[in-house]
């Protein structure tokens, strides 16, 4: 079993325990009170003329352990904004990642700019859950999720006025995303069954998706070399997680990644 399998497998736990607390039609109905169409999150990606930057609150991760022993979210949260994110990645899975929905409600709303839930979706609740807790987006996973299911959730989405980030990691993957209709589609180019990272995936891949689809580069991005030659192939956004969280001045740390 991976990781990627153990992860989702512990959200679905979570989510059967969540649903003892809050049942299903009431989280339901909670979300559809907040139903709007703003997509906020790919209208930001869209807004950036040159290429938007997703900045991450991540405190841990399976691959590197402990990131961020100190670990002040909102302050985080503020300062990418204040330095000119476009969105911001908040991560919720509490076993590996040491995250918590909690981070999610407190960033969303504090900040102005749209905010990702960063968790492993598996069930319909988690997506209502994102849009009560204040996310702009959710992420889809396709590497554990049918083809089918996916399309499903990215309706639901699309109901509440949510982006979908549906992330692929391998040719089949990405044309499932493009089948089921995914306006964001983002690559990782971190392999989450081994934790390799190869940033050449995303220029792999490239070519596979349509160029009125936003494409997001994901993980291994820790030098303006690197954002640079993703510009090169036509990214519109990447996603920065660890690059940032290790840094003592993250202002200063994406003024540089930005070039």
């Amino acid at each position: 079993m991976t990781i990627l399998d153990q992860l989702a497998d512990h959200a679905r736990l979570r989510v059967s325990l969540r649903k003892e607390q809050v049942s299903s039609e009431e989280m339901r109905a909670r979300a559809r009170d907040l139903a709007n169409q703003s997509f906020s999150f790919e209208k930001a990606l869209e807004a950036d003329p040159d290429i938007a930057f997703i900045c991450e609150c991540k405190k841990a991760s399976p691959s590197k352990g402990l990131i961020a022993p100190e670990f002040p979210y909102l302050q985080i949260a503020k300062d990418y904004e204040a330095a000119g994110a476009d969105a911001i990645s908040v991560l919720t899975e509490p076993k590996w990642f040491l995250g918590a929905d909690e981070y999610l409600k407190e960033i969303a709303s504090e900040v102005s700019i749209p905010c990702l839930r960063k968790d492993f979706t598996v069930d319909p609740y988690m997506i209502y859950e994102a849009k009560v807790l204040g996310a702009s987006a959710v992420l889809l996973i396709m590497s554990i999720l049918p083809e089918m299911t996916a399309a499903e959730y990215l309706k639901i989405a699309d109901s509440l006025g949510l982006s979908a980030l549906v992330e692929a990691h391998n040719e089949e993957e990405v044309k499932a995303a493009v089948r089921i209709g995914a306006r964001v589609i983002g690559v990782n180019n971190r392999n989450l069954k081994d934790f390799s990272v190869d940033t050449e995936n995303s220029r792999k891949l490239r070519d596979l998706i349509p160029h009125d689809v936003l494409f997001v580069s994901e993980s291994g991005v820790s030098t303006a070399d690197d954002v640079r030659l993703l510009r090169e192939i036509g990214a519109d956004a990447v996603l920065v997680g660890e690059t940032l969280m290790r840094s003592s001045d993250k202002t200063e740390k994406l003024k540089e990644l930005r070039g």
